[in-house]
């Protein structure tokens, strides 16, 4: 059995994903900037990307019955990104808070400037009633290696 199984206690961990994703023509508004709508999705993207690099993929999580919504979201904008750019999306897995995985993100684009930074806290529920539970052994197994002990 995993420690983290039951440990209750929060956990900082230290994990990061990077990937790259352009921005497409019908994801920009009337003003030629991405359209802020957009950018949970790509959130989304860098954590299903960030968990699948580790050995965890959504499709298995709930297909053992375990569902990971998001409970809050936060974002902070800094520039636009237009049509076309590259985007370097930074997951960083930051803590695992008994039933709750919070993350941080930023986009930065091809000069290097940061686009926007944003925090999700995501809740492991049981598929058939919604209610939280612990993490699975299978997912705290695979994020020991990323525990910081300070």
């Amino acid at each position: 059995m995993s420690i983290l199984a039951n440990n209750s206690t929060p956990m900082k961990l230290s994990f990061t994903k990077t990937i790259e994703l352009r921005v497409r023509y019908s994801e920009t508004d009337q003003m030629g900037y991405c359209y802020y709508g957009n950018y949970a999705q790509y959130f989304e993207v860098g954590r299903v990307e960030a968990l699948r690099s580790i050995g965890m993929s959504y499709k298995a999580l709930e297909e053992t019955g375990i569902m990971l919504p998001v409970s809050e979201f936060q974002v902070k904008y800094f520039a636009p990104a237009y049509y076309d750019d590259l985007l370097r999306i930074e997951t960083h897995i930051i803590e695992l808070r008994g039933s709750r995985l919070l993350f941080d993100y930023r986009i930065v684009n091809e000069s290097d400037k940061v686009i926007c930074t944003a925090s999700t806290t995501l809740v492991f529920v049981q598929k058939e009633n919604m209610k939280p539970i612990a993490p699975p052994s299978e997912f705290t197994d695979r994020i020991q290696p990323f525990i910081c002990h300070d």
